[in-house]
């Protein structure tokens, strides 16, 4: 080899060994930023309490799911639809008025009641009929199955 091959290869190598000081420098002034603190050891007591924060995160996320879950199954069961109306169960006779009513209380899966109310001026009925699937085993009146027909409309809104 000539002497200009050899030196070219000699000044490569210096300057790819200062390259790789200063890359190593570097590193060293970015681990101790890292590890700012009394030692080591307190970042990996960081770590621990992160990691004990995240298990604490995953087990109130589980319970919030579990308590959700419990909260949907029970509004599912509660009062979502209220509706009333009023009537005169004896149009054209003079007596009653619009004093009579019906109201339906039904949740959202369509169970509940509807209560009813016939007035009139020598004596007042209520009547109540349960309510499974938007249906009732008693026999209901127009009124009634309006009350009904409008709360599962409401539902549905």
């Amino acid at each position: 080899m000539n002497t200009d091959t050899t030196n070219i290869i000699i000044y490569s190598l210096i300057i790819l060994a200062v390259i790789l000081i200063a890359i190593i420098i570097r590193l060293e002034i970015r681990i101790k930023r890292l590890m700012r603190g009394k030692n080591g050891f307190s970042l990996e007591e960081a770590f621990n309490s992160m990691q004990g924060d995240i298990s604490n995160l995953h087990k109130f996320e589980n319970d919030m799911k579990n308590y959700l879950t419990d909260v949907e199954k029970r509004l599912r069961r509660s009062v979502q639809a209220v509706e009333t109306i009023r009537y005169n169960p004896f149009k054209g006779t003079g007596s009653g008025g619009n004093q009579s009513f019906a109201t339906s209380l039904i949740s959202e899966e369509g169970n509940g009641v509807v209560i009813s109310s016939l007035y009139s001026r020598e004596h007042v009925s209520v009547f109540s009929k349960p309510v499974k699937s938007h249906k009732s085993e008693f026999e209901l009146t127009e009124e009634e199955l309006d009350v009904l027909n409008r709360a599962k409309e409401s539902l549905n809104k």
